[in-house]
């Protein structure tokens, strides 16, 4: 919100510093270590077909493949778990391999049945920037071979995964740190023509390389595969095959190695690509993975970008969790204060010290390394300024990013609107256009887009996240004149087609102040949140629907909140 304060030389500098915490990296090396001498399947169950079932456990996996480098593919990741239980007894430790995708400097898209069950944080390791797998070298340690290693420090798998069924075979992996490696970007919510039957798919992994050996490729191994249809992947897996969650590719196996291109175990949790864009996960398939007209099953990502790309998105103030914290300022102390979110409500305040001097506080991750940054403007000078915290250094930065924006009516931060996975900002101007300033990933944007005028008309217009569940970012707009609520669908793009043609979603609300800072709930949508007169907030639950039914029925999340002019 925009509030009017008292002037300051330069916005204030918080004074909090993010819990984090990484494991060393011989810690790291070490699970790497009894990760590469176990042999266990990760997400080890059986499949409810006769095709699958009656052969054995969950093998996602490339034969027939050719070897590649990183540089072909830098978004690969090798996921590395070892537990060892803690006993002496060494046949009960767990030690697997999965692949995965970086698909932010701090995200790792994967298959749940890699993560379900596991502790990543306590004992996982994430090894990207290399093409070969880690060896030991000769003083007895490992050799990463230009790799790095980072720690994982939360993990989230879809809330419906079936172990027994393998459906809903999704996850995400949030690192301790960011990665240098150039990430990709998931297929969009709307694509279809990305499934075409018949179109080639890229398949990439260290894989098993022969069904006759348990042994994975130790170099990053390629493939290129034909999509299958819906009707060809039922008539071989039958119920197995769960259409809309599912996409298969490959030529029918032929029975043995020769003439078979799959995947193969050890491929798990790695991309399927087509034009760029990852179109699946690799999760199933028969045991061995050359069965006789077999076919290679993924995750089909269309179907849960939305649920997917609210863990990319999902920076937040407490840092603990993939929960939305809420940023407010006293009006008459002009103290700022963090409330963290417990789901729906919020944790007892925790001061920032004084925040005077100051009209617009905003929430975002502008340089995508997973911790909540923010975007403030001066009060007597109308300078705006990123302020993002250094890891290295244990202190916050400040850099101004826009002059002299007093009469910037709105200043938005979204999350990505362009569809590039990097967060943009956006204003809008006295004369009623909103510009799309597209962001750089590191506190710098492009040359800012107008996506058309007459935004004077609405009093406020919030965002943070993806609102109807097609994990593009979105916009809620109230009309100045009506209090109707309006929902702008992002559509992805730039320019005067950012937003779909505006939804109305609510009637006449006469409350004075809303917030969006994305999904309180940790549910995997963006939230809403709305103040009455009398100072009671309440949180409006996004249910993903672009409907009047966008939101699920209001609760109060606490009074007392008049004493606040600024929602951050």
């Amino acid at each position: 919100m925009v509030s009017s304060a008292g002037a300051a030389s330069a916005a204030p500098t918080p004074t909090v510093k993010p819990a984090l915490g990484s494991p060393s990296y011989a810690t790291l090396e070490k699970r790497i270590a009894g990760a590469l001498a176990g042999d266990d399947t990760a997400g080890q169950t059986t499949t409810k077909s006769s095709q699958s079932a009656s052969t054995g456990t969950v093998d996602a996996k490339i034969i027939g493949g050719q070897q590649t480098t990183i540089s072909t593919a830098p978004f690969m990741a090798q996921l590395w778990y070892y537990d060892d239980r803690g006993t002496a007894d060494e046949s009960d430790d767990i030690g697997f391999f999965c692949g995965g995708s970086v698909v932010s400097p701090t995200k790792i898209l994967t298959a749940a049945h890699c993560v379900q069950g596991y502790d990543w944080n306590a004992n996982g390791a994430v090894l990207t920037g290399t093409s070969q797998l880690p060896t030991s070298d000769s003083s007895g340690g490992t050799d990463l071979h230009g790799g790095t290693a980072t720690g994982v420090q939360r993990q989230w798998n879809h809330p419906s995964f079936s172990m027994r069924t393998i459906d809903n075979d999704i996850a995400v992996l949030t690192l301790a740190a960011p990665v240098r490696a150039t990430p990709i970007r998931m297929v969009t919510s709307g694509d279809t023509a990305s499934y075409t039957a018949g179109k080639s798919a890229t398949l990439y992994g260290w894989g098993r390389t022969s069904s006759t050996s348990q042994d994975i490729s130790e170099t990053l191994k390629t493939a290129t595969l034909p999509l299958q249809s819906d009707t060809t992947c039922s008539r071989y897996y039958d119920t197995d095959f769960i259409a809309g969650h599912m996409v298969c590719a490959g030529d029918p196996a032929s029975g043995s190695d020769a003439g078979t291109t799959s995947a193969c175990n050890g491929d798990s949790g790695g991309p399927l690509i087509v034009d760029n864009r990852i179109v699946g996960v690799v999760s199933w398939g028969v045991q061995d993975c050359v069965a006789k007209g077999a076919y290679s099953v993924f995750s089909k990502v269309r179907t849960y970008v939305g649920a997917a790309y609210a863990q990319v998105d999902d920076a937040n103030l407490s840092y603990a969790d993939a929960k939305a914290d809420l940023w407010v300022r006293n009006a008459s102390t002009k103290t700022g204060y963090e409330k963290d979110s417990k789901g729906t409500s919020f944790a007892t305040r925790e001061s920032w010290g004084d925040w005077n001097g100051v009209n617009v506080v905003l929430q975002t991750d502008l340089d995508r390394d997973g911790i909540q940054d923010l975007v403030v403007r001066e009060s007597s000078t109308g300078d705006v300024y990123w302020m993002h915290y250094v890891v290295s250094s244990g202190s916050w930065s400040r850099s101004k990013i826009f002059s002299g924006w007093t009469t910037r009516t709105r200043i938005v931060v979204p999350g990505d609107v362009t569809g590039d996975y990097l967060p943009d900002l956006l204003s809008v101007d006295s004369a009623g256009a909103l510009w799309i300033y597209p962001g750089k990933g590191n506190g710098t944007f492009a040359t800012r887009v107008q996506v058309g005028t007459g935004w004077n008309q609405y009093n406020s217009l919030r965002g943070h996240g993806d609102f109807t569940g097609d994990g593009k970012a979105d916009l809620i707009a109230r009309q100045k004149s009506t209090g109707d609520i309006y929902l702008y669908k992002g559509t992805g793009t730039s320019g005067s087609g950012a937003f779909s043609t505006r939804v109305k979603v609510r009637s006449g609300w006469t409350y004075n102040a809303f917030d969006a800072v994305g999904d309180i709930t940790g549910d995997g949508r963006a939230d809403f949140l709305a103040r009455t007169t009398g100072g009671t907030l309440y949180l409006y639950k996004g249910t993903g629907k672009a409907t009047s039914e966008i939101f699920a029925t209001r609760v109060s999340v606490g009074t007392g909140f008049q004493q606040y002019d600024i929602f951050g």
